[in-house]
This record gives C-alpha cells, structure tokens and sequence, in this order.
C-alpha cells in the first residue's frame, strides 16, 4: 500500500507515472467496485482493469506498461438510493476528479442526468502525463494595495488584432507583447483570471443556444479547460512566466463551492458518480435533498477530508507547476461551512493558511454565499482580502447623486475600518471596486438604470435588480452630446475615486476604455460580442485618463498603505488625514450631516509630503482652498490646474512640493 498523505487518506489520489507504468488511486466512499477504463488515442477503448478496494472508500491498481498520453476513465459500482444520496451507476463513465489534462471540453447531453444511459461517447477522457519540473516560485509578485485587474480570458483577448489568430481566447494570448503592453501601461500589480478549470454548460443554456462565457461550472479542479489552454498546464505555465517577467502577479478565480453536476437532475461526470453522499452536502433530516447554498445546485461538502484533499492538491498543483501568485475565492463561506454553518476557523480554512506550500500565497474571499448567515464580509480575517461590496455600492451611490454619502464615501475611501478594524487590527484587508464580471460593466452604470438581460432567455428575470446605477437622462445608447459628456464625467470621477481609496482595487478588464454589455447585467451565458473586448473601438481618451490615475497611484506610497489613518496631528507620521471643505476649514458634524454637500476634500499624509483629493460630486464648477503650505501645491491628476477649480462631477489631485 502507498503512503497516506497527509490527509491521513490512503495514497496520492490521482493518477502517477512511474518508469514501469502508472498508478491509480480513486476516492470512492460507499463504491462496491471501481474500474479504470483505458483508451487510444483513436478513442477506441482497449482495456478495463479493477480497482483493489481498501476497505475505507479509496480504490488502487498499478498499471504496467501504460505511458504518458495515455487517456483514461473509471466507472463505479455501488447503491442505487436517491432517499440517502447514493447514486452510483456503473454506465457513467467517469472523469478522474484529480485529472490534471483532457482531451476535449465538457459538453452538455441530457443522457448524462439519465440513470443507465451509457455516456462513454459523450465524456471526456483524462490524459495521462508527466508533471512539468516543479517550480519553486518564491514571494508572490503581488502586494497588497496593488491593483488587481480582473480577466476573462477568452472575452479579453478574443477580438485582440495584435494576437495570433491561433492564440486568440486563449490563455497563452496573455504572454503576448501588447497584451502585457496594456497591463505595465496600467500599472497593473496582478491579473486575476476569471476560472480557467475545464467546465459544463448549464443543462438550461444549449436549448437557448447559449453558452457559460465565464467558467462558474467546473467539473475538474486542475485541468484546466482545453477551449482556453488547449496544451494543458504549459500554456498556464508559459503565460505566468511571461506576465511575471513583466513584474505582474498572477490570481486564479477558482471555485470550490460547487460542481456543474448540478442538483439531483444534473449530470453524472465525476465526484457524484463516485461518492455523491460524500462529496456533497445534503439535509440531514432529508439525506437525498442537495444543500444549495450555492444557488449552483449543489454544494461542496467542504468539511470532508475527500473535498479538502482536492482543494489543496488543486491549489499547490497552480503553485508549483505554473507559479501561481494567489487565489480569489468564489462563494467563500463555503470552504468554512458544515452543517452547523460558517465558522472563520473551519479547518479547511485553517489548512490553506498553514499549508506549507500555500502558506504565503495571496487569499482573497468572496465573502457571501445565499445560505444561512451566507455574509459574511469582514469575518475571514488576516491574511485573507476580501471582496468589500460596501465600497462598490457607497461609491456608485455617491456618484448617483443619493443624499447624505459624503460621510460613507469617506469611511470606503479610507479603508472601511468599521468593517476591517475589527479585533484591534491596524490595517485594511479590503478589496475595492466598482464594477466586477458580476454585474454593469463601469460604461453601463452611467448608462442604464435598470438591467436588460433579454438576450439570456429568462425575460429578464435573472441577474439583481438593485444596481446604484443611473443613465443620465437616457436610457441606453444615445448620441445627444450633453449626455454621452455626462457619462464619461461619471465614468471618470468613478475611476478616480477607486484610484483614490485605500486598500487594495480591482479594475475589471476593458472598464478603462469604455466596454459596454448593453445593459446585460448577468452575461454569464452570452460567449459572443456581449462580453468580447472590441478593440478597434476603444475609449481612447478614458483609457489615457485611467491610465493617468493608475500611475499616480502606483508612484505614491500613501496611496498603497495599508494602515487605517488617524486625524492629522501635524506629525511625520504617513497615515494621517484631514478632512476639509472646499473652503479649507476642518468639516464639522453639520458638514458631515448636511444631505446637500456637492464637495470636499482629502488631505493625506504628513506635511510637505501630503496628497490634497477634491471630490465634486455637483454639476458646476467649484473652486477650493488647499491647505496652507510652505511648499508649492502641484497638479497630480487630469483636471488639476493652478487655479484650483474644479470642474464638475469630477475628482482632482494636488500633490504637496518643497518651496
């Protein structure tokens, strides 16, 4: 028998190569019988081998003779019993759940929800291969405070004209010269690519004709999806490398929250054929009824030794053989729910943190999930980031023209301490945005009022109603001059002032230069020019307006912090603030309180060093007084000027010089 793992399960899940053959080891809790089923490269099937059972739910075989390329499947034998979540059906053919390449994309097919319905001509197969040299990547290439620009990788580069037609869509499009060109130009600190696991469309999408553009239906963890990296992890490997030459950090957006076997209806691919009881939460009171905290259907069952094997072998499979920097959490109370709810210091939580491997890689939580006491903002604590969607709405409301937001605007741009300070902690862990893949795209917000998701199929139904988002007159498309103006002030003082706040910001790809849904606020299904990145029709004025912000960003240290700030006190210390009207006096609580404030200012950092922000959130121009100084008050950002005014829904910078 091969050694546990540190698990305390039997053996390295997965398959092995060796110089005499490969080993096979399958977790398969409540199986009977469990059998590898080799292939040729032709997809002829030449042979069927049985697993030996070892008495505690893994299944093993060593195999003489097989090679790498090699392509392979296993089926399971076991009970019948929907009522207590079993499901075992020996037609499935079965996709290794620790596969680390396939031959082809999940397709959908009803037959694969069919009990007896063989799916041998309808799965994947999983291909044997040698691992690359394992990497030993070093510190992260990213620090917090930095910007994160969030990619889907197919929409980002498909229409790219600089890319090879070949490459186009593709994760290997991301090393390309001017794709990484983009990224320096945007002081980008780490690209967080949208997941990039090989997934299934929704059973509802293919009599739509759509299909899942954004990959929040895995089937396998580490093999990655052949429509994106068709060389497997080399193409990951190879893209990393290129993005860390450029001194650029790399995230991947995974998903361990739930599978695209979906509820009790969905597909028979991998871990429901071989252990559906184990690998998925179900009601206790009612064992053949799917927790769905998920909205997904179904749910990881993340409190199990099985799912947290998977969970760290997929993340230190991303780390040691592509260099991955860090990971984004989708769903994150997941990983720390049990059927007694969510707890901070669940274990496979606390594994991920003390993992040797994993340990220093950067973590950032999704923090919400639809079941019982799903939200959970704030609760992960160091080291974990997380995604801070007070910051999203706050902003965009203030920009909205909502009454009495000076004050929350202030809180977000200053790090949200009422929701991160918590148990004495002195910096932010904050990740702020406006727009995410979920949601209006930035030119949308300005743009449309109310969703308009008719191209998914649901008559509108789908996607979230409450979006802070406004369309300045017009709903939609227009080529009134005064409005499209309006928008792109809106646009930019919305830039600006996620450039602006403290913690870490995340920009999602093509916000800087004008990308646009058509008011699809949930294009999850819409692979095609929803979501694609048209770039022959660039905002070219926005994207060097962003690009400007970025750099002013990137070259200021108070900027960057972390620490939570105190009021100045006329000291050297960096993380001080003052908060002043336009007029220059200290605001009061009557400033504070006062529904129609248009305008104030942000004043960081310590004397001679200091960054003044104006914040005018009215449609006229206003003129301010920067703070007394024994040194010169410089433009630092577009739209400044000598002459202190500042133009209408805009935010403008000052930086502080010696005389």
């Amino acid at each position: 028998m091969r050694k546990p793992d540190e698990a305390g399960l039997p053996g390295k899940p997965g398959a092995e190569l060796t110089a005499k053959g490969a080993h096979f080891t399958v977790r398969a809790p409540s199986a009977s019988s469990v059998v590898l089923c080799l292939f040729d490269q032709s997809d002829r099937e030449i042979a069927r081998h049985d697993l030996a059972h070892d008495g505690e739910g893994s299944f093993t075989a060593f195999i003489e003779g097989i090679q790498a390329g090699a392509r392979y499947g296993f089926r399971a034998d076991g009970p019948w019993q929907p009522d207590q979540g079993h499901r075992f059906d020996r037609s499935k053919l079965l996709v290794d759940p620790f596969a680390i390449r396939l031959d082809r994309p999940f397709s959908y097919d009803p037959r694969l929800g069919e009990f007896g319905e063989d799916t041998q001509g309808i799965v994947p197969r999983a291909i044997l291969e040698t691992p690359l040299p394992p990497l030993n990547p070093g510190r992260p290439r990213f620090e917090p405070g930095g910007l994160i620009y969030e990619v889907p990788v197919r929409a980002f580069t498909k229409l790219h004209p600089d890319v090879p037609e070949a490459d186009r869509g593709t994760v290997r499009a991301l090393a390309h010269p001017s794709i990484i060109d983009h990224l320096r130009k945007l002081h980008v600190s780490a690209v967080e690519l949208m997941p990039i696991a090989a997934w299934i469309d929704e059973r509802h999408l293919p009599p739509l004709g759509l299909t899942n553009a954004w990959g929040y239906n895995p089937v396998t963890m580490m093999a990655l999806d052949p429509r994106l990296a068709p060389g497997g992890i080399a193409d990951l490997r190879h893209a990393v490398d290129a993005l860390h030459s450029a001194g650029i950090g790399v995230i991947l957006d995974v998903v361990f929250n739930h599978t695209g076997e979906s509820d009790n209806h969905g597909p028979t691919l991998s871990l429901r054929g071989l252990g559906n009881a184990a690998y998925y939460r179900h009601d206790q009171d009612t064992p053949g009824t799917l927790v769905n905290d998920t909205g997904c259907g179904n749910t990881l069952a993340c409190d199990r030794l099985e799912v947290q094997e998977l969970v760290l072998t997929t993340m230190r499979h991303f780390v040691t053989q592509a260099g991955i920097d860090g990971f984004r959490f989708d769903l994150a109370p997941i990983l720390g729910r049990d059927a007694n709810g969510f707890s901070p210091q669940a274990r496979l939580l606390q594994r991920i943190v003390d993992d040797p491997v994993l340990h220093d890689r950067v973590l950032i939580a999704e923090p919400w999930d639809i079941g019982p006491g799903g939200y959970q903002l704030g609760n992960f604590g160091p080291p974990w980031l997380e995604w801070n969607d007070h910051a999203r709405d706050d902003i965009r409301r203030y920009w909205r023209g909502d009454r009495a937001m000076t004050g929350a605007l202030a809180t977000r741009l200053a790090g949200s301490s009422n929701i991160f300070a918590r148990g004495h902690a002195d910096r932010t862990r904050s990740i702020n945005f406006i727009a995410a893949h979920d949601g209006f795209p930035l030119a949308d917000l300005v743009a449309f009022a109310h969703k308009h998701n008719e191209a998914n199929g649901e008559d509108n139904r789908d996607g979230h109603d409450a979006n802070c988002s406004w369309n300045n007159g017009v709903e939609g498309d227009s080529d009134e001059p005064a409005i499209l103006a309006s928008r792109e002030a809106d646009a930019r003082a919305l830039i600006a002032a996620l450039f602006a706040s403290r913690g870490t910001i995340l920009l999602t790809a093509g916000d800087e230069f004008g990308h646009s849904q058509g008011g699809n606020n949930n294009a999850y299904a819409q692979d095609n020019e929803i979501t694609w990145r048209n770039w022959d029709k660039l905002n070219q004025s926005r994207l060097e307006f962003t690009r400007a912000w970025a750099g002013l960003r990137a070259g200021s240290p108070l900027l960057k912090r972390l620490h939570f700030m105190n009021d100045s006190d006329g000291s050297d210390i960096l993380d001080q603030v003052s908060w002043l009207t336009t007029d220059g006096h200290p605001m009061q609580p009557a400033d504070w309180e006062d529904q129609a404030r248009q305008g104030f200012m942000m004043v960081l950092g310590p004397k001679g060093q200091r960054l003044t922000m104006v914040f005018n959130s009215g449609h006229a121009e206003i003129r301010c007084v920067l703070p007394g100084s024994q040194g010169l008050w410089c433009p630092a950002s577009p739209y400044a000027s000598v002459e202190k005014a500042i133009p209408p829904r805009s935010v403008v910078c000052w930086r502080e010089m010696p005389g």
